[in-house]
């Protein structure tokens, strides 16, 4: 969540996805979580890189096209199976799967994920994705995006309700 307040006479802006990723994240992030593909490549996606920039986690992009000639973007048709047993943390940051289109999930190897991998959707609704189904079916850890969503709203709270910095 993103927005604006006005303390002092100034403008400021606030991004409460980071402190709702992170603090979601970290409930269930092992020393093997150690690369992670982010599947998006919009806002969220970009406090979700933030986020693993921070914990110094190297992470690929992953969009259904082209979007950057860099070495940190990747095409759903370049995610392998030898790519995602290196790469043992998946963010799911698209709304595919999300309410109504409840049986839509990320091509992805599904084949090769394993007990040691965590999958992580922001989404929400239905608590359990697509994508979240087939990772657990095989074993992996699994978080919806419903506790970020929670931290954000008290950190929102939080933000908009300090009345120390007027």
């Amino acid at each position: 969540m993103q927005f604006i307040r006005i303390i002092k006479g100034r403008l400021h802006g606030f991004n409460t996805d980071v402190i709702g990723f992170e603090q979601s994240l970290r409930k269930h992030l092992k020393q093997s979580h150690d690369r992670a593909l982010i599947l998006g490549t919009g806002g969220a996606a970009q406090a979700v890189a933030y986020v693993l920039s921070s914990l110094q986690i190297p992470y690929y992009f992953v969009s259904r096209k082209t979007v950057s000639k860099t070495k940190d973007a990747l095409e759903y048709k370049d995610i392998t199976t030898e790519l995602l047993h290196r790469h043992r943390l998946v963010i799911n940051t698209t709304p595919l799967g999300m309410y109504p289109d409840i049986h839509i999930a990320p091509p992805l190897p599904y084949e090769a994920v394993t007990p040691e991998h965590y999958f992580f959707d922001l989404t929400y609704n239905p608590p359990k994705t697509e994508f979240l189904q087939l990772a657990e079916a095989k074993g992996a850890v699994i978080e919806n995006g419903y506790d970020m969503l929670i931290i954000q709203a008290e950190e929102s709270w939080r933000i908009w309700n300090d009345n120390s910095n007027q």
